[in-house]
């Protein structure tokens, strides 16, 4: 060994060698996550942050996180292939509030779906809500036999496609740029839109499995925590205004007392 080359020894025993490991998990606090008020269950689990430590604050570590939960979690139902994706916007105390943030549907559901002697029709479209969320739709469904049908396909022409996918089209458009998001994902709960579509759509072709299949928010207006808070059923649109003597009375948000002739 040439001399000089082993730099560790002639320093005095090992650099760092007497660093303490420190648990990760000491430094971190739990907050809980809450469902926008639309479905039935409102706490959704918790997620884990590390605590304010100078200019890193733990909130901001927490905003953008997108939690997925399946519908059956937020509405104690049956329907487990529709799953939903819920962004953190806002922290007030421990609770993270979230935001809709898309939905689509479990893979094996999508899978099972798809048969031969069918014809598969997909229709997509951008649509902007009336509060200024554009969201990006995409809906599926299937011909289906008719009944007392011999013939083992039920293949639909192309202008049958076209037309059917005209009116996905066309239903999705309505439907979304006529509400504000909170009655798009109210919609988006029972599947209402695919409903409607395949109401719409005997005339063309009878149609099965007509679904909303994924739901994308492309753009989302400026944050506005008084609106986040009216998702989440903590603001209301009227403020409870108190009397001389005492009474509540209702007024609208941004009211203005009435001009006096005389005073």
């Amino acid at each position: 060994m040439a001399v000089g080359k082993n730099k560790r020894l002639t320093k005095g025993g090992k650099k760092g060698a007497k660093k303490k490991i420190v648990d990760p998990f000491s430094k971190k606090d739990w907050y809980d996550v809450k469902a926008p008020s639309m479905f039935a269950v409102r706490q959704i689990g918790k997620t884990l942050v590390t605590r304010t430590q100078g200019t890193k604050i733990a909130s901001d570590g927490l905003k953008g996180r997108v939690f997925e939960c399946a519908l059956a979690d937020l509405q104690n139902d049956e329907i487990s292939f529709r799953k939903f994706k819920l962004m953190a916007e806002d922290v007030q105390g421990r609770n993270v509030l979230t935001n809709f943030h898309g939905m689509n549907l479990t893979t094996d559901k999508l899978r099972s779906m798809v048969k031969k002697w069918q014809t598969l029709i997909e229709a997509n479209v951008d649509v902007k809500t009336t509060d200024g969320y554009l969201l990006r739709v995409f809906c599926i469904g299937f011909t289906k036999k008719r009944q007392n049908q011999i013939k083992k396909t039920c293949y639909a022409q192309s202008t049958q496609v076209r037309a059917i996918r005209k009116k996905m089209v066309e239903i999705m458009m309505r439907e979304v740029s006529s509400n504000d998001l909170k009655d798009v994902v109210t919609k988006l709960i029972p599947d209402s839109i695919g409903k409607d579509i395949e109401k719409a759509c005997q005339g063309i072709f009878p149609l099965h499995d007509v679904l909303i299949r994924k739901v994308k928010v492309l753009k989302k207006p400026k944050f506005d925590v008084g609106r986040l808070m009216e998702m989440h059923g903590e603001g209301s649109g009227t403020k409870t205004v108190v009397t001389e003597t005492g009474e509540k009375v209702e007024r609208p948000e941004g009211y203005e007392p009435p001009v006096m002739e005389t005073v």
